[in-house]
């Protein structure tokens, strides 16, 4: 293995803290979800980050089920009117998603650098 295979950080710990996936250190972002143009510290191009639609599919398989599972249990406690459904889960559904759409569009990220995932094209 390379010396750059061995020191780079894990994918998933590189997504989670939205850092560099080559050097664990620079930031990723430039605002809240636009990549910022290169790594500050290695000097790894993003260019070749494309996560596409993705972070979004995973962030609703995860928030979906966790919202729905808990209205169900407030509604079997509680039963609340319809309206407080709304003012609860609306706010909480969306304040789930914005929260995770950062780190899981780095982890996807991570994942492409490590697997040398590159857009395809014709032979």
């Amino acid at each position: 293995m390379t010396e750059s295979t061995v020191s780079a950080p894990s994918p998933f710990i590189a997504g989670l803290t939205c850092r560099c996936p080559r050097c664990g250190k620079g930031r990723l972002f430039d605002g809240f979800l636009g990549l910022a143009p290169a790594c500050t510290v290695c000097g790894l191009s993003y260019g070749f980050a494309d996560s596409g639609d993705g972070p979004a599919v995973f962030v609703i398989f995860v928030v979906a089920p966790i919202v729905v599972v808990l209205a169900l249990i407030l509604e079997a406690v509680a039963h609340p009117a319809p309206y407080v459904h709304l003012i609860i889960w609306l706010p909480v559904t969306v304040i789930l998603s914005l929260a995770l759409l950062r780190p899981f569009k780095a982890t996807l990220l991570a994942l492409q650098y490590r697997h040398n995932v590159r857009e395809g094209g014709l032979l």
